[in-house]
């Protein structure tokens, strides 16, 4: 899935807003399929690169200006507009924040990773889009092979969707960019603003809004592993005045790298609706995602995956599948009372179901004596159902000559997960060097709930209440201060529907079936921070974060409900717009601590759960340039020293490393316009990516290599069509992506891909 903007119009445009010192840098928009429906202004009147604010944004309304066009340009699909394709123009607005406040007056290291970015990259999921951020990674605790895990910092980060979770954050989806405009990266703790969320930070994916012009597009991508994607897109007037429409739809089929098929169907509409004062905002998110599971990838042979087998070698169970349906209706109302007072009311329902059958990731599953033992098969069915209402009032106004833009509010969600799961014993693999799993069908096994066999049948269920505050403050043009705060209240319970030995809840005693495990939870999570602009074209910054996170999903329940996380972060930064914001550089140090961390472990053949605390110090630079006006190059790395600091059921993994965390991450991304027998439109492309060793868990037993992988890309862009052909590891690199517990997550091989796109 990967739409491209034609490239000549967009590098002219930004040429011609080059020319005024105060003009920031930007890219015409000429998106495919992907380009904001709105232009937004600040209250100073210098444009913005970001569309209006939408629903999720706490920001009033801003005035629009006129469209902008450029001569032989094509329409965007959203409507002629400037957008940016810089993940740090200072100019962006954060929706995320809430406040609606530009990235160069945030106290902290946020990042924006624009969708024609992606796209330019062959990028078609997050899991893509990440590269293009600081101290971001794949893996992590519970990465299954079939849903979305990344770290940030180190830790743990939680995926959100135009500012709503997306459920049980240890059993979640694979996200495409079906509709997506922009991904938000807030680094560190964030719940002061979020409510509890795990502390590496928060990847929020914003969506398009609706046009008031009609346009439509296409795009069908095909290339390595029998993959073929096809989006599609239609946005415009429906007749009704002030209500606008816009149909986004994925479809992508795939044999996949080693034989891991997997189908997604996605369709998203939407309707915006003008009405006197009120925005009002409906999308409807339906996805149907069908992937096959291999949670053991490589298995690990003395301490990293076995050399001596091909990469397309299978250890896990042939008829492994993970089906997994998602229905979500959002529904918002933005409510400008006047320019004092704007209130944004938000809900959204969440359903997710997961039927599967996936190999049981455990360090049990080891290569013994030649042959491949301990391999288990679990069978899983699973639902999540959650409520989310969100009242915002937005608060502008002044104290003397300081300005305040005042984030208050009252949340409520309300979370319903039913787990059911049995596993069963596999038999074993008799050569681990040729492996041929035995098992043909799940008729022959016998599934099995006990102590020896990871199981549950759990009715579990969370309240979350909360008030907060968050005070973007301008005591200065130069002086930029924000605080935060929020106070909440959760009730979980755990209500097993069976009795499973071994299983022993909050209060020490077993876990029995009818009989309700609960917490009661009163947290209070906090922010401040200071940015102050010493001078036009440098920002040093301040910024420090408690935030709190309930121990609350279908994974962890071996032990009940545990006590919540917590973590303090401690961030100091410097920001610079160079050369009229022609080159950015953002540098940060930071300091993470966790408390109470949930950890899986394998003791005496068991899994268990661990708490033990951890720590992240370390650095971060990233650059975004545009070197001159048809070469642009994009480049991140980050080195941070994570290490467990305390676990009392464990203590030799003291100074050890977090499962998926790496010492160093790198990513470089460049591209260049240029003519051929003077037609312009053709454009070449380059990166590399870079990910440090990484361990299986906390004992480090286990780990994964180091890898440096390249990328390149080629195209040709007219004003109504063009073509692109990307190609990923360049040099065929064998490299791992992520170390599970039982083994590692293989890299995809050389592979090129062909798109076709066209938009009118």
């Amino acid at each position: 899935m990967k739409i491209r903007k034609p490239r000549q119009a967009a590098r002219a445009a930004r040429a011609r807003l080059r020319k005024g010192a105060e003009v920031r840098l930007a890219a015409l928009c000429m998106g495919i399929a992907f380009a904001p429906s709105g232009w937004a202004q600040s209250q100073d009147q210098q444009p913005s690169a970001t569309p209006s604010a939408t629903p999720s944004t706490g920001a009033a309304p801003d005035s629009t200006l006129p469209a902008i066009h450029v001569q032989g340009s094509a329409p965007t699909g959203y409507g002629p507009l400037v957008e940016t394709d810089r993940v740090n123009d200072p100019q962006q607005r954060v929706s995320a924040s809430k406040t609606g406040t530009k990235l160069e007056d945030l106290p902290a290291n946020v990042q924006v990773i624009p969708r024609q970015l992606v796209n330019e990259q062959g990028g078609t999921t997050l899991h893509d889009a990440i590269q293009n951020a600081s101290g971001v990674n794949y893996g992590g605790q519970d990465s299954k092979g079939y849903y979305d895990h990344f770290l940030i910092r180190g830790l743990n980060a939680q995926v959100y969707e135009d500012g709503f979770s997306d459920g049980d954050e240890l059993s979640g989806i694979t996200h495409s960019l079906n509709g997506v405009e922009r991904v938000e990266v807030i680094e560190g703790p964030g719940s002061a603003l979020f409510g509890s969320g795990p502390p590496g930070g928060t990847l929020n994916l914003v969506h398009y809004t609706p046009s008031p012009d009609l346009h439509y597009g296409t795009s069908i991508q095909a290339g390595s592993y029998g993959t073929v994607t096809n989006t599609d897109y239609i946005t415009g007037p429906t007749g009704i005045a002030g209500l606008n429409y816009r149909v986004d739809a994925t479809f992508s089929r795939t044999d996949g790298f080693r034989d891991l098929a997997g189908r997604d169907y996605e369709v998203r509409p939407d309707l915006q609706w003008q009405l006197g004062n009120h925005t009002l905002e409906f999308s409807l998110d339906l996805r149907d995602i069908h992937q096959t599971p291999d949670s053991y990838g490589i298995l690990y042979f003395h301490g990293s995956p076995l050399s001596s087998v091909s990469r397309d070698a299978k250890f896990s169970t042939p008829f492994a599948f993970a089906r997994e349906t998602y229905v979500r209706p959002e529904l918002t109302d933005k409510w400008r009372i006047n320019d004092f007072l704007t209130i944004n009311n938000r809900f959204s329902y969440l359903h997710r179901s997961l039927d599967a059958l996936t190999n049981g990731d455990s360090t049990s599953t080891m290569v013994s004596n030649g042959e491949v033992v301990g391999r288990q098969l679990r069978q899983q069915d699973d639902s999540d159902n959650s409520f989310d209402y969100q009242f915002e009032p937005v608060w502008k106004f002044a104290t003397g000559s300081v300005g305040h833009t005042l984030l208050t509010g009252f949340e409520y969600q309300h979370q319903v997960i039913d787990t059911d799961r049995a596993t069963a014993d596999l038999p074993n693999i008799p050569d681990a060097f040729n492996p041929v799993p035995p098992e043909t069908s799940a008729d022959q096994l016998a599934f099995l709930c006990d102590a020896k066999h990871s199981c549950d049948n759990d009715h579990l269920v969370a309240n979350y209440y909360s008030v907060y505050a968050t005070d973007q403050i301008d005591v200065t043009d130069r002086l930029k201060l924000r605080a935060g705060v929020r106070q909440d209240w959760w009730d979980t319970s755990l209500t097993p529907n069976i009795s499973v030995p071994g299983r022993f809840g909050t209060n020490g005693q077993p876990l029995l079936a009818g009989v309700t495990d609960s917490r009661n939870d009163a947290p209070v999570s906090w922010n401040i921070g200071a940015l102050y602009k010493l001078l036009p074209w440098m920002s040093p910054y301040f910024g420090i974060s408690k935030s709190h996170f309930a121990n609350f999903n279908s994974e962890n329940t071996q032990n009940g409900i545990g006590a919540p996380e917590s973590a303090l972060q401690y961030e100091v930064g410097v920001k610079f717009s160079l050369l009229n914001d022609r080159v950015i550089l953002n540098t940060a140090l930071f300091d993470v601590k966790r408390d109470n961390v949930a950890a899986l472990q394998t003791i005496n053949g068991v899994e268990s759960v661990v708490f033990d605390s951890q720590k992240t110090k370390g650095a971060e630079v990233s650059v975004d340039a545009a070197l001159t006006s048809r070469w642009h190059v994009t480049a991140n790395f980050t080195a941070q020293d994570p290490q467990i600091t305390d676990n009392p059921q464990g203590i030799t993994s003291v100074g050890n490393r977090p499962q998926g965390a790496p010492a160093y991450i790198g990513n470089l991304w460049s591209t260049y316009d240029f003519s051929i027998a003077g037609v312009p439109g053709f454009h070449v492309g380059a990166g590399v990516n870079y990910v440090a060793k990484t361990y299986s868990d906390i004992t480090n037993v286990n780990s994964i290599p180091s890898y440096v992988i390249a990328n390149a890309a080629f195209g040709y862009e007219t004003p109504h069509w063009g073509i692109d052909v990307n190609v990923d590891n360049l040099f065929d690199r064998r490299y791992f992506v992520a170390a599970n517990a039982a083994g590692a997550f293989v890299g995809e091989s050389l592979s090129a891909f062909v798109n076709l796109h066209a938009n009118f």
